[in-house]
């Protein structure tokens, strides 16, 4: 009697030899669960609806058979690793601006993606995810949420900034961040301003100015 490994066929002569045994096929399989794995399904699955216009029949087995496993796989977890914002997003995205799969987890294709996608999402997003940083940074320093733009380490402050952390409807619609802009120093200026840049914002305000009274209001009421 023999045991046949379900995912890659090879036989054994103990069922001991079986269990300790492991193939790509399984071990694919084993790591269904894990976050990257489930994004990067997410990005196999967005691919065959938009180019071939359904993703209704593809399993997690044609996903972990197919020869782009790997590379999807690696793209899942580099979200995962970088946190990036709104990944469904970012998956749209680099298929709809046929970007080569190979550069997808390239730090400058996501710089590009979250530059464009800042501007467009929406303001309860943005102000959730700024409120999210403020009470991640109070649990690090024991200080209010709502301080960390007065008294947090600005090149810390700017980094949230650029990983988009915090965003300009925070920087431009609160006392906490308008004196956290006065503060900078000019190379400080020049590192957040294309995720900043004065005059898209402006122009956002003015077409959705009730937008951004209610930024304002919510803003207010935290304390920012």
């Amino acid at each position: 009697m023999t045991y046949t490994c379900q995912f890659c066929q090879k036989d054994f002569i103990k069922e001991s030899s079986l269990a300790v045994h492991s193939c790509e096929p399984r071990r694919r399989r084993q790591e269904q669960s894990e976050r990257g794995v489930q994004l990067g399904l997410q990005a196999y699955l967005k691919f065959y609806e938009l180019t071939q216009g359904s993703a209704r029949l593809k399993t997690f087995d044609d996903f972990a058979d197919s020869p782009y496993y790997r590379a999807f796989v690696k793209f899942g977890r580099y979200c995962v690793d970088i946190r990036a914002i709104n990944p469904a997003r970012f998956i749209e995205w680099v298929l709809q601006q046929n970007k080569k799969i190979d550069h997808w987890c390239k730090d400058s294709i996501y710089t590009e993606y979250l530059l464009g996608y800042l501007c467009v999402e929406n303001v309860n997003d943005a102000l959730a995810r700024s409120i999210e940083f403020g009470i991640n940074w109070q649990e690090q320093t024991s200080n209010p949420a709502h301080d960390c733009l007065r008294y947090g380490n600005s090149n810390t402050m700017c980094y949230a900034i650029i990983s988009g952390r915090i965003s300009p409807w925070v920087i431009y619609n609160s006392d906490s961040g308008q004196k956290f802009l006065n503060d900078l120093t000019s190379e400080q200026v020049a590192m957040i301003w294309p995720y900043i840049d004065a005059d898209v914002w402006n122009k956002k305000f003015r077409d959705y100015p009730s937008d951004q009274e209610y930024a304002k209001d919510i803003l207010i009421k935290a304390g920012w």
